[in-house]
């Protein structure tokens, strides 16, 4: 008799688990307002921008194009453009691949919230590393290219420089982590928070 009802209280309690899962399911997966649908909107967004701002940088400088395209740190930036199109790329297609699969357990979404915050951590790292390579460029290059900006820039006192590089350093790292938290980080929370709730 106690067996009898142990497992109707056990058959019980999957049914109310299963509404609830894919109920936590579509609020995820939904195509419109989902966190994972932000994430998406936002990784798109990112792809889009490192596309367009190359291409406004030559078109600002047509006139001086030959300049341009033999500037070490114009093609740095495009390397730079590049990497981040591929990192949001692999985002990309990790969250659609949250999207698009029907009954993901809850385990197999913890891996993927966890791989994708490390992602996320990574670019932030990689833009402070890339802003620091940017910094020696602008300091060595125009011992090797001549650049009528950096001359000037070189013209400077060091403490200036040095500086204005510290501050550049200061902003970047205050304004990387809200721009991080806005575009990314609040809609993992959700994400978290969702996956947190399946039983």
């Amino acid at each position: 008799m106690e067996l009898d009802d142990f497992k109707q209280q056990w058959n019980q309690s999957e049914k109310t688990q299963q509404p609830k899962n894919q109920n936590i399911m579509q609020l995820i997966q939904n195509k419109s307002y989902g966190p994972v649908a932000e994430l998406k909107r936002s990784f798109r967004k990112q792809m889009i921008a490192m596309t367009v701002v190359p291409i406004a940088i030559l078109g600002t400088n047509l006139q001086h194009i030959d300049k341009t395209l033999t500037s070490a740190l114009f093609w740095f930036y495009i390397a730079f453009c590049i990497v981040v199109i591929i990192f949001a790329r692999l985002n990309y297609s990790l969250v659609e691949k949250m999207e698009g699969m029907d009954g993901m357990v809850k385990s197999n979404l913890e891996q993927q919230i966890t791989l994708l915050e490390t992602r996320v951590r990574q670019n932030i790292i990689g833009v402070r590393i890339a802003l620091l390579f940017f910094i020696v460029l602008t300091e060595v290059l125009p011992y090797i290219q001549d650049f009528s900006m950096l001359n000037k820039w070189h013209a400077l006192s060091p403490f200036i420089r040095f500086g204005a590089y510290a501050a550049l350093f200061l902003f970047q790292y205050v304004i990387s982590r809200t721009v991080s938290y806005r575009k990314f980080g609040r809609h993992i929370a959700h994400l978290k928070e969702l996956v947190r709730q399946m039983q």
